[in-house]
């Protein structure tokens, strides 16, 4: 296990002094693709392909461009890729609060004000929580302070034993859930800070009594959902997440936006319940430099 551990860690956050041919090597590896895989789809010749792993070619500004588009490489990679390969970095990585970003956060407060009263947040690419609407209040009620100081970290929030987890009905399936979606984006971003997230949530201990993982969903159900213990009995979340299709900045680009829509009548009527009771108006206030939360007044 230690083994993978640093394969995770260390394949993918490569330092920008390593060569080009090396961190094309590793990202076609990590692709799953041979030589002549991405030979084909590149319509780039296995030969010189094969040069510029070894590093006996020095490719251009473009192919690098191309490569890493072919193998659908994190735009932050992407920069590590042309300086390694002795160009300039293509794409800026800016601050959620400069105002070249203003249209893209309005934008993103536009769509978590609309899924009110359902809670919703936007997150970055290590799960901190840089903005979110006022519904998340009620989700994230009774967990201790220390865990909703900024910046806040949504699956720490959800599966520490401190926060919601021995809220959480389904907390065994829910935390498989969350860690196999962490293997997915280390193996698609290579982020050695999802290793260390994933690496604190699987020592997180189970509460007393909690649910074994179902063998099976039951025949009506469409998605497995987040069910959560309150006052007003048992709330059940679908999960969805909405990204931008076309980013051309870092910070954009490793931006999610994560909602919990009610999967059932009686937590639709509850959250809407609750949303008439506070008819506060939403505003974000700003918590660092870098991170958002959502305040009611």
């Amino acid at each position: 296990m230690n083994d993978e551990w640093n394969r995770m860690r260390t394949s993918g956050s490569l330092a920008a002094q390593d060569s080009f041919g090396n961190v094309l090597r590793d990202w076609r590896r990590r692709r799953r693709m041979s030589q002549l895989d991405l030979s084909c789809d590149a319509d780039v010749g296995k030969k010189h392909l094969s040069l510029l792993e070894s590093g006996r070619s020095r490719p251009a500004r473009s192919m690098v461009l191309h490569l890493a588009e072919c193998l659908d490489v994190p735009l932050r990679v992407r920069n590590t890729m042309l300086v390694a390969a002795g160009y300039a970095p293509a794409y800026q990585q800016r601050n959620f609060l400069v105002p070249d970003m203003a249209v893209a956060r309005r934008n993103v407060e536009l769509v978590l004000a609309g899924h009110d009263p359902f809670p919703a947040m936007a997150v970055d690419r290590h799960w901190m929580m840089i903005s979110a609407n006022k519904a998340v209040a009620n989700l994230v009620t009774g967990a201790e302070p220390m865990l909703l100081r900024p910046p806040v970290n949504l699956l720490r929030l959800c599966l520490h034993p401190a926060g919601l987890a021995c809220r959480i009905v389904n907390l065994v399936e829910w935390r498989a859930h969350i860690t196999a979606r962490l293997r997915r984006e280390i193996d698609t971003t290579g982020d050695a800070g999802l290793v260390d997230l994933l690496e604190e949530i699987r020592d997180y201990p189970s509460p007393p009594g909690g649910q074994p993982a179902r063998a099976a969903a039951a025949p009506h159900t469409v998605a497995m959902p987040f069910q959560l213990v309150t006052i007003d009995g048992t709330l059940s979340f679908f999960n969805t997440t909405t990204r931008f299709s076309t980013p051309m900045d870092i910070t954009l680009s490793e931006l999610a936006i994560e909602a919990f829509l009610p999967a059932d009548p009686h937590t639709a009527a509850v959250l809407r319940r609750d949303a008439q009771r506070c008819q506060a108006p939403e505003t974000y206030v700003p918590a660092s430099a870098n991170h958002w939360v959502a305040a009611t007044a």
